[in-house]
């Protein structure tokens, strides 16, 4: 995926054997702020800039998971790029749990972002981590494609005052 402002747009998909993600398509676009997809679209902006981006005081919940606030969202974007990938278990829609890591371009910022879907409403922890390292391999690969720079996991690093800015 993507990042259209407020959106993640779907580029490209590759579709498992449960129908119950074919109803995701290329061009579909999900809300940024309620998927773990889109706080890793959104790693790349301060705090300044993210209030900008939702000006209003509380952000539309989708599940009881979903932040509805820029503190919370700022806070599971840290989180996410401190482990250099996302999870979500029920954020967006319950019944599902997604794995999401970032791709960089050649500045070392986020041009999108490839994730797993499982469905599932909570991954077990014994297949946790597998499907974290799949889709950080994954992710990594693309990044090597897109900006001919080596594989590296997670996002780079940034100083202090950015990331809380």
């Amino acid at each position: 995926v993507v990042r259209d402002a407020r959106d993640v747009v779907f580029i490209a998909k590759a579709a498992g054997g449960n129908a119950m993600f074919h109803s995701i398509q290329v061009g579909a676009r999900l809300p940024a702020h309620a998927t773990v997809l889109g706080r890793t679209l959104l790693s790349d902006i301060d705090m300044k800039e993210l209030a900008a981006l939702y000006p209003e005081p509380t952000l539309p919940a989708y599940t009881p998971k979903t932040p509805t606030n820029l503190q919370d969202l700022k806070a599971l974007i840290d989180q996410d790029r401190d482990k250099g990938y996302g999870v979500s278990m029920g954020g967006y829609e319950t019944g599902i749990s997604t794995i999401a890591a970032p791709v960089f371009n050649e500045q070392g910022r986020v041009a999108a972002a490839i994730s797993i879907s499982v469905p599932s409403q909570r991954i077990e922890d014994d297949a946790l981590m597998p499907l974290v390292a799949l889709v950080q391999a994954s992710a990594a690969q693309m990044t090597e494609r897109l900006s001919h720079l080596p594989q590296r996991g997670g996002w780079p690093a940034k100083s202090k005052d950015k990331k809380t800015a």
